[in-house]
């Protein structure tokens, strides 16, 4: 009787992995994944493979290249694919005709959307936040994307 009641609980554990549509066999997805989560207050925006907010510096004006380099780059580090890598992942909810790269000068990929570099803030820890959202920091505003690749200017 023992082992039909261990020989249950297993299936059963075993169930309740296979409904979350993500077995605990698979590894997370590559940072440089851009995907959709939701944030209080904005609705579905784009985040990496981390789930962090992505964000565009407007001074890039949807131009395709980074204007964000050294003090910007390391508050709002840019959303770069590792050497060896040559185009980013679209996750569930992306357009893939607009997600693209640039080449940033110093010979690093970053990855785009809608033409838009994609950086995200160090302000954000988790998943859900976007405190950089409307900020006028270090050379312009930032705002959050949605997944259509629109501009989102409210504030959370």
């Amino acid at each position: 009787t023992t082992s039909t009641s261990a020989t249950t609980s297993t299936p059963s554990t075993t169930g309740t992995t296979s409904t979350t549509g993500t077995p605990s066999s698979s590894s997370p997805p590559p940072i440089y994944e851009v995907t959709t989560g939701t944030v209080k207050g904005l609705g579905k925006v784009l985040v990496d493979g981390q789930g962090l907010t992505l964000y565009l510096f407007v001074p890039d004006k949807q131009s395709g290249n980074s204007t964000c380099y050294s003090e910007c780059a390391a508050g709002w580090p840019p959303l770069l694919l590792p050497e060896g890598v040559t185009a980013p992942v679209a996750g569930p909810g992306i357009n893939t005709s607009l997600l693209g790269t640039t080449h940033r000068t110093d010979g690093t990929v970053e990855v785009t959307y809608n033409k838009w570099p994609l950086y995200t803030w160090q302000g954000d820890s988790t998943p859900g936040q976007a405190s950089g959202q409307g900020l006028n920091n270090l050379g312009g505003l930032w705002y959050v994307l949605s997944p259509d690749g629109a501009t989102i200017t409210t504030k959370p």
